[in-house]
């Protein structure tokens, strides 16, 4: 059982997620991933106005996940298969012997296919020791404030409490890209020989860093 968040004993599912169960979403070589990554799937909670008396917006309910894996790799892939065929939202706790990490999706129905998600963004932490788990599930004001203060505990930006999510996953998405472009830059500089090439680099670089730095000091969205 998991009792790393100390939550409400209404809230304990504590059933089995057969691994098969998602076979007809995925493809030969996406089951054999799957198969050799995860060792198992426990639905653990569920929070809902039933089981923590709280309202909700636009999010009824939220199911926590244990992902027991075999080897300390992280699986994005595969927590998008079961989070994209699943229509509430998921909060996983990956697990590989005493490490672990937590991840989280804000995700949308898809417009077309029933009883299938769309996922907006991701949410993930970094690996950590699990006696070491400074992460909390807060069942507070309603289902929207507890899935958002989740995210702003993964992505560490406490002062982002009073945005909405989408405000929030517009601000990581561009961080984000501003990271990849930063690496980018900084590969593309190490190579070029040319001078005239290598200034005109330096000079995308640096406005990049700026509107990084700027993105990643702000204090409001």
């Amino acid at each position: 059982m998991i009792d790393f968040f100390d939550l409400p004993k209404k809230t304990e599912v504590y059933k089995n997620v057969p691994k098969n169960a998602f076979d007809k979403f995925v493809n030969t070589k996406q089951k054999s991933n799957f198969s050799e990554s995860v060792r198992k799937i426990t639905w653990t909670h569920k929070f809902s106005s039933d089981t923590t008396n709280l309202g909700f917006k636009d999010i009824e309910e939220i199911q926590l996940f244990k992902v027991e894996c075999k080897r300390k790799v992280k699986i994005p892939k595969i927590l998008d298969i079961i989070d994209k065929t699943i229509p509430y939202h998921i909060i996983f706790w990956i697990q590989s012997v005493d490490q672990a990490y937590i991840s989280t999706t804000s995700k949308h129905s898809h417009p077309t296919k029933d009883h299938e998600s769309v996922i907006d963004w991701a949410f993930s932490t970094d690996w950590f020791k699990i006696d070491e788990n400074k992460f909390r599930i807060n069942l507070k004001n309603n289902i929207d404030a507890v899935f958002k203060d989740i995210c702003i505990q993964i992505i560490g930006r406490s002062e982002f409490e009073k945005e909405s999510i989408d405000m929030i996953v517009n601000n990581k998405k561009e961080i984000d890209l501003l990271k990849k472009n930063k690496s980018k830059l900084k590969s593309a500089i190490a190579k070029c020989k040319q001078f005239n090439q290598r200034v005109d680099l330096n000079m995308k670089l640096k406005n990049v860093e700026k509107k990084l730095n700027a993105l990643l000091s702000v204090k409001s969205l």
